[in-house]
This record gives structure tokens, C-alpha cells and sequence, in this order.
């Protein structure tokens, strides 16, 4: 079972159909997907000197599955998509933890500091979009939904999400990096910590539109149902 469920986590990655298992045994498929978010978490966190007790524990990032698979379920309920459950939603984001370890490689020990922010901006580009177009994915050919409902559907969660992150701050950087960071208080993870504080304004400017965009497709999947 083991090497099934290992085998489906890297077709799942590349874009490739499951075996029948995920129907049969989901539990199974959601334990490895948890235990990947764990690891994940762990390993974004254990080379930070500003992160937290429960960050460095691997808990935040197991805690914010839980909430985003929430915040996804919901927000996407009124458009009536196929095979859509709290659980569905839930393991299908548990299943894209895997690429996250990347954050875990120690880069600042074997580059030069430079060399190591810069590769810190990739790992994060990299596991950003991989997710995203995995999550496209699932909206077109698990939910079922069509093309200007996967777009919106991609982006207002996403654009929720980094707002409600910059305005509650829990990465203790977006008012830090906008107030300026102490020289002492620098580490390899800055920059991509930048892209970040970049992604909370791009997405507080879009969020208008894409509520708008949102309530008129609620309001079109109503009528047709």
C-alpha cells in the first residue's frame, strides 16, 4: 500500500491520473498528505532565527491546511462544483505539501549570501506555481468547472489569503519589511520573503475586481441550479 500511495503522490505532481485507491482508501491518502505538510512545515521554518515555537514544531503549517481547505470549500460552494466535499478539498491540498520540503534545503551553508536569497525567491516561485496549476487543475477536472470559474476561483482564495496574512502579519515580515529590518536581523530568507510583501499588495489592489468577478459568477451558478 505503501508504494501506491507513494507512487499516486508523484503522479498526482506530474499532472497524471490516480489509481482507484484514493476512492477506496482516502484516509490513507490523507495521512501521507498530512504527514508531507508536517515535514514541509518543519523545514520551512528550522533555519529561522525569528520563527516561533509551534512554527518550528511543524504545527502552523498542519493548522493552515486545515483552515485553507475550509476557506476553499466555502468560497467555491456557491458555484456548484462536482465531487465537491470539505474532504475532498482538504486531501487534494494535502497532496501538494510534498514540494514545499524544498524549503528545508540549507542553501545559506554551501552559497554565498547573495546566491542563497536568490535561490530561496526560486524555491518559492517554483512551489507557488506548482500549486497554483495543480489547483487549476483540480478545478477543471475534479470540480468541473468552466474556464472563467477556475480563473476567479483560483485567484480569490489566494488573494483572501494574502491579505488576511498581511493584515494579521503572522510571517512577522510584511510591516517589518515596509518599516525596514535591522541589519542584524537579516537572513537568507529576506528575499523571498519580499516576493511576498510584493504578492500582498498586488493582491490588495485585485481584490475589488476579483469580489465583483466572484459575486456575479454566484450569482449566474444560482440561477442555474
Amino acid at each position: 500500500m505503501l508504494f501506491t500511495l507513494l507512487q499516486d503522490q508523484i503522479r498526482f505532481l506530474a499532472f497524471r491520473s490516480l489509481s482507484p485507491a484514493i476512492r477506496t482508501q482516502p484516509n490513507a491518502y490523507l495521512a501521507l498528505g498530512l504527514f508531507f505538510t508536517w515535514l514541509a512545515g518543519i523545514g520551512r521554518y528550522w533555519d529561522n532565527p525569528r520563527a516561533e515555537l509551534w512554527q518550528y514544531l511543524g504545527l502552523g503549517s498542519v493548522i493552515y491546511v486545515f483552515v485553507l481547505a475550509l476557506i476553499v470549500w466555502l468560497l467555491l460552494l456557491p458555484f456548484h462544483p462536482q465531487n465537491w466535499s470539505y474532504k475532498n478539498v482538504l486531501l487534494f491540498i494535502t497532496l501538494t505539501a510534498l514540494p514545499a520540503v524544498l524549503y528545508a534545503i540549507p542553501v545559506e551553508r554551501f552559497m554565498a549570501a547573495e546566491s542563497a536569497k536568490t535561490a530561496n525567491v526560486w524555491f518559492l516561485a517554483i512551489v507557488a506555481a506548482w500549486r497554483v496549476a495543480l489547483f487549476v487543475v483540480f478545478l477543471k477536472r475534479v470540480a468541473g468547472l468552466s474556464a472563467i470559474e477556475v480563473f476567479v476561483g483560483t485567484l480569490t482564495p489566494l488573494s483572501i489569503i494574502v491579505v488576511t496574512l498581511t493584515a494579521l502579519n503572522l510571517e512577522h515580515i510584511v510591516f517589518n519589511f515596509m518599516g525596514g529590518i535591522l541589519p542584524e536581523q537579516r537572513t537568507s530568507n529576506d528575499a523571498a520573503y519580499s516576493v511576498v510583501v510584493a504578492l500582498s499588495v498586488y493582491s490588495v489592489l485585485a481584490s475589488p475586481v476579483l469580489l465583483i468577478s466572484y459575486v456575479v459568477l454566484c450569482v449566474l451558478a444560482s440561477k442555474r441550479s
